[in-house]
């Protein structure tokens, strides 16, 4: 039995939820979110509150069961709160502003790099190490940090490049004479 799945995912006020035909949409302050319900998994919106529960007894429907609800869960939490990923830059001459849509890094490469910020996300540099990704789609946040850190993942050395914030990069001792 899934311990998390058996929680019903509680709908603060202000947050609807409605399903028409396979897809669940939740409705909030911060926007509107949706997603493919699976047909293994049944989907029961209360009064305050949407529980999941295995549809039938197959291997795959309890498989798939904790995770749907934690996927109903950042649905939710996506339209009252929205998500939050913060990078951090290290390194001489590493840099990243902000010029439009645009996000523009300077990562000691030839060139600066230049990544497209989607519409549904808001980026922000408060200063020139740090930036700043939310929006309601815990998915696409994540995504687009992931696209970001992979210019120039943290080494192991001095620990230059871009990490999470409260990452922790192992260390390793230089050479030795």
């Amino acid at each position: 039995m899934s311990r998390i799945g058996k929680k019903p995912v509680p709908m603060p006020a202000g947050v609807s939820a409605a399903t028409e035909g396979q897809t669940l949409t939740v409705k909030g302050p911060k926007g509107t979110l949706s997603m493919q319900m699976l047909e293994d998994i049944s989907y029961d919106i209360q009064e305050g509150a949407i529980s999941v529960q295995p549809g039938n007894d197959t291997k795959r429907a309890r498989a798939f069961w904790g995770m749907h609800r934690t996927l109903v869960q950042n649905l939710v939490t996506g339209v009252t709160e929205g998500f939050t990923k913060t990078l951090e830059i290290t390194g001489v001459g590493y840099r990243a502003a902000m010029q439009g849509k645009n996000l523009r890094l300077q990562l000691g490469y030839s060139h600066d790099v230049n990544i497209a910020v989607p519409a549904e996300l808001s980026v922000a540099t408060p200063d020139a190490t740090t930036v700043v990704i939310s929006g309601n789609d815990r998915q696409r946040v994540g995504q687009l940090a992931a696209e970001i850190r992979q210019w120039r993942k943290p080494e192991p050395y001095k620990g230059k490049g871009i990490k999470y914030r409260g990452e922790f990069i192992f260390r390793k001792e230089g050479k030795k004479k």
